[in-house]
């Protein structure tokens, strides 16, 4: 094992994969003169060259479709958003091209590309660069959403997201672009679609994924003191969602909170609560809690920030509530 930076483990997937196929290619805002532009892609213009690693203009709408229309003439694209905020000016291509080529042309054309960058708040970005919107993309059929929350995970599911055949969005960070974590030296996959237990407990199971997740095990640790075992899921892959793990641990602890970075109505955390109580709603023995941001846009002001996201105080404080204390 080694130990390297999210950022790193971002490209050493690329670059091995792009090694690997030659029909893999990189493109986006600053990837490649300025090595990205949270360095996610440092050092790959100089191995794979102008024609595989592509400075896009300003352009989201026009790049990901020229992206999105290569993949029928036998390409896999990576197209980097500086961030997914700067998605929504080519979301049209996203949902009604890339997510329906498949069933569109009867099976006769796929669509292998990835869609990444990151996701959520990263700080006093305000409003507009502040905004989860992993399930925006998870409600489309036809497109695969994954959130890794650490450097082994990442580099693991991007690898196999980089394999699929159908588009993938794969949902990054700002905040944890810095972040180190022990990788393996050799080649490894992660499957998408399969959720890890990454603390395993007996009083309540906490569901969570991407950088928040960290909230989660601040929480487990203060809670761990009073006795309290948390069991905390990371979801890993939001769809397809591996709802089997959270049945398990759901009908072992009977008791579930979840935490996601989103804003509060019809997002993950929703679906989730659905899920249980329509397959395990037996096993409960109190409601489900589920925290997120305010209803409201992301506030610059650090103060109001603070109050904005949700974090381990609020955690435990459901924790002990879905226990009764």
């Amino acid at each position: 094992m080694k130990t390297i930076q999210f950022r790193e483990a971002i490209c050493e997937a690329m670059s091995e994969e792009m090694r690997r196929d030659e029909s893999i290619y990189l493109m986006g805002e600053e990837v490649a003169e300025y090595n990205g532009a949270y360095k996610a892609s440092k050092g790959m213009l100089d191995e794979f060259g102008p024609k595989r690693v592509i400075d896009t203009p300003i352009a989201e709408l026009g790049f990901a479709g020229i992206a999105i229309g290569s993949t029928m003439t036998g390409n896999r694209p990576i197209v980097e958003y500086m961030t997914f905020n700067f998605s929504l000016v080519g979301i049209d291509q996203i949902i009604n091209n890339a997510a329906k080529i498949r069933q569109m042309s009867g099976g006769q054309f796929k669509c292998p590309i990835v869609f990444r960058g990151p996701t959520a708040s990263a700080g006093q970005l305000a409003a507009t660069h502040s905004q989860a919107f992993e399930s925006w993309f998870a409600n489309t059929p036809g497109l695969k959403v994954v959130v890794p929350s650490n450097p082994y995970d990442a580099k693991g599911l991007l690898k196999s997201a980089i394999r699929d055949d159908d588009p993938v969005i794969f949902m990054e960070s700002e905040q944890m672009y810095g972040d180190k974590g022990e990788v393996p030296e050799g080649e490894y996959t992660i499957p998408l679609g399969v959720a890890e237990i990454k603390r395993e407990g007996k009083d309540v199971t906490i569901v969570s994924f991407g950088k928040i997740i960290k909230e989660a095990y601040k929480a487990a640790d203060e809670l761990e003191k009073e006795g309290i075992s948390c069991e905390i899921i990371d979801l890993r892959t939001v769809r397809p969602l591996d709802k089997e793990a959270i049945l398990t641990s759901v009908k072992k602890t009977n008791r579930l909170v979840i935490l996601e970075e989103a804003w509060p109505f019809g997002n993950v955390s929703t679906e989730i609560t659905y899920i249980i109580q329509a397959e395990a709603f037996d096993y409960l023995d109190a409601p489900i809690i589920k925290i997120n941001t305010a209803d409201t846009p992301a506030p610059y002001s650090p103060v109001l920030l603070e109050e904005w996201l949700p974090n381990s105080d609020e955690v435990i404080k459901a924790v002990k509530k879905v226990l009764y204390k």
